[in-house]
């Protein structure tokens, strides 16, 4: 294929715009108090986008191991921020662990995908690193997100369940056992129903700029393939160690359930 891609210039992304004034004018209509949201959301798209445009220049032209390793801990310790900001239980403190599973569970595949799948010379090397373990971070913190909540929600909703069990001699682990397993399973359910509609309900959007960059569309399937099967395997080890290290600090030295009832 000889293909190259279209420019988009400053009066293509002006005509885009014009999407979010039928979403505000539709906002407006049914009442619905988007707009001041939808505005925040446009500015915010294209001040983040192109500024990570600037850096990730910077980030390939200087190719160093250590300025990688900062973009990636920069975007783990954003992911980190958003989970603790949409998980709104305070009464246990859940960071530490979540940032150490989140860390493990994304370099690790991360550096899976870049250096044996792949075989980037380095792994390191930002040009695959970043954009694989920016869609890593991505995509896993929501399922990661889904999970915290739901074992929260749980622990509560079944307070009584839970509390029974451990008077009858269970122990922990025996008493939120099922609460976990639905934690996880929730988490995952958005990677699993992706794998299930990808090339027939949607056209995911790394293949899709791979495309309209001229690439031959039987390798950006396999550059896609790679990907959801590294976002499941991202999602399943986060989700998993999350919960489960997460699921000891709600229960105290006597195993005794430490979050108040709602």
């Amino acid at each position: 294929m000889n293909v190259h891609p279209v420019d988009i210039g400053p009066l293509q992304l002006g005509v885009g715009l014009l999407f979010i004034l039928l979403a505000q004018g539709l906002s407006l209509v049914y009442q619905l108090g988007l707009v001041r949201d939808l505005t925040v959301g446009t500015l915010r798209t294209f001040a983040q986008l192109f500024l990570m445009g600037y850096v990730l220049r910077i980030v390939f032209e200087v190719n160093l191991a250590l300025v990688t390793a900062g973009v990636f801990c920069l975007m783990l310790a954003t992911a980190v921020h958003t989970v603790r900001g949409r998980v709104k239980e305070k009464s246990v403190p859940f960071l530490a662990p979540l940032s150490f599973s989140m860390f493990f569970s994304y370099f690790i595949v991360s550096v899976l995908v870049t250096g044996v799948v792949i075989q980037a010379k380095p792994w390191w090397n930002p040009v695959y690193f970043i954009p694989l373990s920016g869609m890593v971070v991505g995509n896993s913190m929501t399922a990661v997100a889904v999970a915290l909540d739901r074992l929260f929600s749980s622990l509560r909703a079944r307070r009584n369940e839970v509390e029974m069990m451990l008077s009858l001699g269970a122990d922990y682990r025996e008493a939120s056992a099922d609460i976990t397993r639905e934690a996880v399973r929730a988490g995952m359910i958005p990677s699993i129903t992706s794998m299930m509609g990808v090339g027939l309900v949607f056209i995911p959007g790394m293949m899709t700029g791979q495309i309209l960059a001229g690439a031959d569309p039987l390798l950006a399937i396999r550059y896609q393939i790679v990907v959801m099967l590294m976002l499941v395997a991202s999602t399943a080890i986060g989700s998993i160690l999350t919960v489960l290290l997460v699921r000891r600090r709600c229960f105290g030295k006597g195993q005794q359930l430490l979050l108040p009832p709602q």
